[in-house]
């Protein structure tokens, strides 16, 4: 299968749903950017406001339609609420390698084993479905519960990109890469993934 920019994907599994952001999802965002907007702390470009979030689903549904990312919004099934967002990209199908990146919960569903869940439906779609070889993160280098998440799941630091981008301050920030590798996902990283999700959530 070959991603389809196009197409409407429907991740989900009995405890969370993922499907295409849309414009819509700004009501039932909006809490996030206007009450927690900390969650940001660490990003440029974030939601944080009720008109930065306007411009954030925007941005991201231009970006679907110019075959740059494919943002997902993150529906809790046993809150019955939606809780966050995600996404597929730096897509290169060429070269089977995408990234997954700019997610983020609200502050009472961090740490619950959502994050973990979506990230084995996201990486089973990746690897599975689209033939993916690599899938990379990155995070600002001092975020370190964003790192710290990651390795968690099975991702393996690669190194740091210097002065990769400018913070929320207009300074620059260093970017920590990591990755998981098709091999490691069907060897070892899937089953750990599963069993910590359901540990967690189950």
């Amino acid at each position: 299968m070959i991603l389809d920019f196009k197409e409407t994907y429907i991740l989900e599994d009995d405890f969370v749903l993922l499907r295409p952001l849309a414009e819509a999802d700004f009501e039932h965002l909006l809490y996030y950017a206007v009450h927690e907007s900390d969650i940001w702390q660490y990003n440029t470009g974030a939601p944080n406001s009720a008109e930065n979030l306007k411009k954030y689903i925007e941005n991201a549904i231009a970006n679907r339609s110019l075959k740059k990312e494919y943002a997902f919004v993150v529906f809790d099934k046993r809150a019955n609420k939606y809780i966050g967002s995600t996404r597929f990209y730096d897509v290169f199908l060429e070269a089977k390698c995408l990234e997954i990146g700019y997610t983020w919960y609200g502050k009472s569903f961090q740490g619950t084993g959502i994050n973990k869940n979506c990230k084995y439906l996201l990486l089973s779609f990746a690897f599975e479905q689209l033939g993916m070889e690599r899938v990379g993160f990155r995070a600002n280098n001092k975020n370190t519960r964003s790192k710290n998440a990651m390795k968690s799941i099975g991702c393996v630091e690669e190194g740091v990109l210097r002065s990769f981008n400018t913070d929320p301050q207009g300074g620059r920030l260093d970017a920590v890469v990591l990755s998981i590798l098709k091999n490691e996902w069907a060897e070892s990283v899937k089953e750990n993934l599963k069993a910590k999700t359901l540990q967690l959530i189950g």
